[in-house]
């Protein structure tokens, strides 16, 4: 069913994955005991988590973006921190893993923050505008903020992913193009020439 995902996935000799991984678990476990021992699991189930009203959806919609603007900023912090620390030595991170924070920062920032920042605000004040009591389809509305949610748990999971020979044979590989074909050196000395596509 995971295909060739198997628990050598998990990389248990990198200790930055593992304590990111281990902070986010015990940051979630924590609110949800706060929020559990305070009594307001009902209210927030009520008024918030299954609610059709558009201001409760915009604010929702804004809070996730302020959460995931944490977890970009962080992403930030490690690179420039890589960058400051990597002048004249290696720094503390791997390539491919700095390659990823990269990756990972930039879709954050764009589909996780400021898309939900806009949909928020836009969810909030454009029926306002208008003088309407709600959007046109408000549990439409609902439902797509569910699964605005489900997003960014789906792309960014708790257990960190090994770094694996493709990534690193991306990074070292060097391209060379000749007329006909494309020669590729990888890191284990093995040359591949493959036909040039036009």
């Amino acid at each position: 069913m995971l295909g060739k995902l198997s628990w050598a996935a998990i990389p248990l000799d990198q200790p930055i994955p593992m304590i990111a991984s281990g902070v986010v678990g015990l940051v979630i476990i924590g609110v949800l005991a706060w929020v559990t021992l305070k009594g307001w699991l009902p209210y927030l189930w009520r008024e918030w988590i299954t609610s059709v009203d558009h201001k409760h959806i915009g604010i929702m919609y804004i809070l996730l973006a302020m959460v995931m603007l944490l977890r970009g900023f962080s992403d930030a912090i490690m690179m420039r921190s890589q960058q400051a620390l990597a002048f004249r030595s290696p720094g503390y991170l791997p390539p491919e893993h700095y390659d990823q924070i990269f990756s990972a920062h930039g879709t954050l920032m764009i589909f996780f923050v400021a898309m939900p920042f806009v949909i928020g605000l836009m969810n909030f004040v454009v029926p306002l505008q208008l003088g309407v009591r709600d959007v046109a389809f408000p549990t439409l509305n609902s439902v797509g903020f569910r699964r605005g949610i489900a997003r960014p748990s789906a792309q960014e999971p708790v257990l960190p992913r090994r770094i694996g020979p493709p990534a690193r044979a991306r990074r070292n590989m060097a391209l060379s193009q000749t007329s006909s074909a494309i020669t590729v050196t990888m890191p284990s000395g093995d040359i591949c020439v493959s036909p040039q596509e036009r």
